[in-house]
């Protein structure tokens, strides 16, 4: 288990993290390729208590996950910055969560279906008449000819840091 050295920002409360988790906009998912980080933002969804992304079926991100599906991600928001007459208690207002765990390529159609639809309503809510066709999902293609591949990180332990 992972701990937070100055526990005075520790956030535990779980409706604020996971509404903070629902709202927050990117996130950024941390692999290990070989003895190099990668790093890559995303868009992604907080549901059913996983993190859902998506992305093509192939490239660097996708074989990395294939090597070590190991993973951390982290989202963090600034909300400003709060001024001090003392220059070194000047500091920011924000909030931030660190999930741990392990990413699994979501095989199910309805699975993946759904974590789409709900990006498609946290990102564009109400821009789309009907909710996304699972026919839709089995047929996309990008401009490069490479399917959409969705995937969750099974959290195993996250943390959450704040300064309001």
């Amino acid at each position: 288990m992972f701990t937070i050295r100055m526990k005075k920002r520790e956030c535990t409360d779980q409706f604020k993290i996971d509404t903070f988790l629902a709202e927050a906009q990117t996130g950024y998912l941390g692999l290990a390729d070989g003895v190099q980080p990668y790093v890559v933002p995303l868009n992604y969804v907080w549901l059913n208590n996983s993190i859902y992304f998506h992305g093509a079926e192939e490239g660097r991100k996708i074989d990395i996950i294939g090597n070590n599906n190991e993973a951390c991600f982290t989202i963090s928001e600034a909300y400003g910055t709060i001024p001090d007459p003392i220059p070194a208690k000047t500091d920011t207002a924000y909030m931030s969560v660190m999930a741990f765990g392990y990413i699994e390529a979501v095989e199910g159609m309805d699975e993946a279906t759904e974590a789409m639809q709900a990006m498609l309503n946290k990102y564009v809510p109400g821009y789309y008449a009907s909710p996304l066709a699972k026919s839709h999902m089995e047929r996309y293609r990008s401009s490069l000819g490479s399917k959409t591949a969705v995937f969750k990180l099974i959290v195993r332990e996250k943390t959450a840091k704040e300064n309001v």
